[in-house]
């Protein structure tokens, strides 16, 4: 099983958007995926038709009074798919963590008895480095950067990696890079070509050799609350991009396993 965190501290690079369907892509492989809203807007719930009725129980329920996830995941319109949704207490959760005991491992605890019941657990970050983007990586095995196609949002992107670098030392945490996604791709635009060679150069096999292509249907989509998958069709842009998205994701897993295994059985035998 593995948790995979999605974050930028930049917003508007499709982080949402890669988080719900890289989670509907998983659980369309006939995996069984949980989908943690950790965003104050809640724009993961919402592009999935999911809401927290009034006096309903959220993730920052989970998180400020210790409630069990399990009062809080809702089934989605795609089989194999759950959401634990953000709501309107989200927006406080930082504040109440700062007096919390181990404040950085509070979604760790929570999500340590969802573990063995799902193949993945995807986590969508709010677009800021606050306790609870902490959490969700301190959580995670990996973390997926998306980045746009625009100058602005690689500007702060050596410091991010630097920055979760310095979270996993201080803290102990396991999360690493499992990659960088280019998104809102348009090969006709200049900088597209200049944003890319930028990022390849900098950070090499680490970024996605896939890109998502920009795609008004990926805007549209939320407000019939489907996923691109159900929106688009099978023969979508948007489905194959993410499709190849999905196949990268698991074989760099399967590759750090395998590797980690190796690791492993060259230790003992030594």
């Amino acid at each position: 099983m593995a948790t995979i965190c999605i974050a930028n501290q930049k917003g508007g690079v499709g982080k949402t958007t890669t988080a719900v369907t890289l989670a509907a892509g998983l659980a369309r492989r006939g995996r069984r995926v949980l989908l943690v809203d950790l965003d104050i807007q809640g724009s993961a719930s919402a592009a999935l038709g999911i809401s927290v009725p009034e006096g309903g129980v959220s993730v920052a329920d989970v998180l400020i009074s210790d409630r069990s996830l399990d009062d809080v995941v809702q089934p989605t319109s795609t089989e194999g798919l759950f959401v634990a949704p953000a709501g309107e207490m989200l927006a406080t959760v930082d504040m109440h963590l700062a007096s919390a005991m181990a404040r950085e491992f509070v979604l760790e605890r929570a999500l340590a008895p969802m573990r063995g019941r799902y193949d993945d657990i995807i986590i969508d970050t709010a677009p800021y480095l606050g306790l609870l983007t902490i959490n969700a990586l301190a959580a995670s095995d990996w973390v997926l950067v998306p980045v746009s196609c625009e100058y602005l949002p690689i500007l702060g992107l050596k410091l991010f990696t630097e920055t979760i670098g310095k979270i996993r030392k201080r803290l102990g945490v396991r999360a690493e890079i499992l990659g960088y996604v280019l998104t809102m791709y348009d090969k006709r635009e200049r900088i597209t070509a200049e944003i890319e060679q930028i990022l390849r150069r900098t950070f090499g096999e680490a970024v996605m050799p896939h890109p998502i292509r920009v795609n008004t249907r990926h805007k549209a989509a939320p407000s019939h609350r489907q996923t691109i998958y159900e929106f688009e069709g099978p023969s979508g842009k948007g489905v194959r991009d993410y499709e190849k998205l999905v196949d990268e994701v698991l074989a760099r897993q399967s590759a750090s396993l395998l590797a980690s295994t190796a690791a492993s059985g060259a230790h003992a035998s030594y």
